[in-house]
């Protein structure tokens, strides 16, 4: 995983209902964060940046992922959207710009 980038597009993983959405998310959070090789960086985009506040669980591991070193970026336009910038508890704001450039150095594992 060290050499991939986590691109998260939403607080509920999959199409189906959201609260199953919210847990599978968390689950997937909690067992990366236990992984002996870490990403390189996750990047939250969309709604994928209200998984860095405290109405997600995700939260919470997402936190611990950034806790072990790992980048944790929320998009600036997505959290100005959702007006969120005083709400994050995990992840600091990035650009969309600087996305590109992790684009470039790693492989990007899209999460939806």
């Amino acid at each position: 995983m060290n050499n991939k980038v986590i691109f998260l597009t939403t607080d509920s993983l999959g199409d189906g209902d959201k609260e199953l959405g919210a847990q599978l998310l968390e689950t997937y959070v909690n067992l990366l964060k236990q992984r002996e090789a870490l990403p390189a960086a996750v990047f939250c985009v969309n709604r994928g940046v209200l998984a860095l506040t405290e109405q997600s669980f995700a939260s919470l591991h997402l936190k611990e992922l950034e806790d072990k070193g790992v980048p944790v970026l929320a998009c600036g336009t997505c959290v100005d959207y959702y007006k969120i910038h005083d709400k994050l508890v995990a992840g600091k704001v990035s650009s969309m710009g600087y996305f590109m450039e992790l684009a470039e150095k790693y492989e990007v594992v899209t999460i939806a």
